[in-house]
């Protein structure tokens, strides 16, 4: 690779990188020439990937747009055991047929980012290639080479003894597995979050007691989720997914802490360095416009310029001049005398829980005609046209039969 090119890749890599094992292996990766096998593996135990995900992706798609292949490792056995990082319980077990479900949405999302469409730049591989039909004697040779006081040192792991919850055996042996998987692939880089260090370390170790050139590992950066708190995760819903619609991206976006705006413009967005430096102004003297670019760049990048131009359109029509949007769904009511509790339900259908609907009307998130509702039992005599607004981004209008 030409020397341009290699600071293209350095320059561009240094916004989201954390770590790099080692930085001298890195360079001389870069400086081989020769096309590179990076390994991406996930565990399809829920069907999302979110935009921190996503740096990961980007990075690995800057390294496609050069030739490099991405190996996209779909970890088909071991999501029936769960990695347990950041875990404080077991994971439960996962259905095949979930498995393979899970697998395609994983997929369709990651098609946002990298290419898909060239073999010579992607191939999809399963880990059940080779564990699912490894000879007994050949597994417990590799678990043989590794002691027990190595994967109990763990943090999540010391963390669980301390709390006297258990530790299962499947579970001990998870970054094993994921390791091994490196040797497998003759993976040359990793690009992973920091969490991923311990197993993709174990992946350097295989590599190089059967006699392979070591994977370089990349940590990227991870920051808090949109509400600034812990990383971004769907269980919390602090997260901005890539299977989110524009609108949702935006609006997520603009939940914010301002602390977190200029974070998430170097980390999430693709604008340039001297742009960072004007933004950092921006920020300090108008951070609503601020965030408002930051959720337009982030559309952007996944959906396009009129996409995120329209979305901001909207925003500023909904938000700004506190108009109802044009375009609400609508929800048909069998009679016109009902709770606010059920009209609220009929729209979410089994999208929210009974207890997550209380919740709103308790924390004063529902109105209706611009009025809000704190009672959830409140009998309500509904009209043609009615508009429910739940929340800051979500709207629906009453059809009566």
């Amino acid at each position: 690779m030409k020397e341009d090119a290699i600071n293209v890749i350095q320059s561009a890599f240094a916004r989201t990188t954390d770590e790099i094992f080692s930085l001298e292996e890195w360079k001389k990766l870069l400086g081989s020439g020769r096309r590179l096998r990076i390994k991406y593996g996930v565990d399809v135990t829920a069907p999302y990937l979110h935009i921190g995900h996503a740096v990961n992706l980007w990075m690995m798609r800057l390294l496609q747009d050069r030739g490099h292949k991405v190996i996209f490792l779909i970890g088909d056995f071991t999501t029936q055991i769960g990695d347990p990082t950041g875990k404080s319980k077991t994971r439960p077990v996962i259905p095949q047929e979930e498995i393979e479900r899970n697998t395609q949405d994983f997929i369709e999302q990651a098609k946002m980012v990298l290419r898909f469409d060239d073999p010579e730049l992607l191939e999809v591989r399963k880990n059940s290639e080779w564990f699912g039909k490894m000879p007994m004697g050949e597994f417990l040779k590799i678990l043989s080479l590794v002691t027990h006081t190595r994967l109990i040192s763990r943090d999540m792991f010391q963390r669980r003894l301390t709390d006297h919850d258990d530790i299962y055996m499947h579970e001990l042996i998870y970054p094993i597995l994921q390791g091994y998987d490196s040797f497998m692939l003759e993976a040359d880089l990793t690009i992973i979050g920091s969490d991923q260090l311990f197993n993709e370390m174990m992946g350097r170790f295989y590599q190089e007691r059967f006699g392979q050139t070591p994977q370089v590992i990349i940590t990227t950066k991870i920051t808090p989720g949109i509400d600034g708190g812990a990383k971004q995760s769907k269980i919390l819903d602090n997260y901005i997914g890539l299977g989110h619609s524009s609108r949702d991206k935006f609006g997520r976006t603009m939940c914010l802490p301002d602390n977190l705006i200029l974070t998430y413009f170097e980390v999430y967005t693709s604008v340039s360095e001297s742009d960072l430096k004007n933004l950092a102004d921006l920020v300090q003297s108008n951070p609503l416009e601020a965030k408002k670019q930051l959720a337009a760049e982030i559309v952007r990048r996944y959906h396009g310029d009129e996409v995120a131009k329209e979305e901001r359109e909207w925003f500023d029509q909904t938000f700004s001049r506190r108009q109802t949007p044009s375009d609400i769904p609508s929800v048909v009511v069998d009679s016109v005398i009902a709770t606010a509790f059920n009209v609220v339900q009929k729209f979410f259908g089994d999208k929210k829980s009974k207890g997550e609907i209380r919740r709103l009307f308790q924390q004063g998130g529902v109105s209706r005609n611009n009025t809000k509702i704190t009672d959830h039992m409140e009998q309500l005599t509904l009209s043609d046209g009615d508009v429910f607004q739940v929340g800051k981004r979500v709207w629906f209008s009453i059809q009566t039969q």
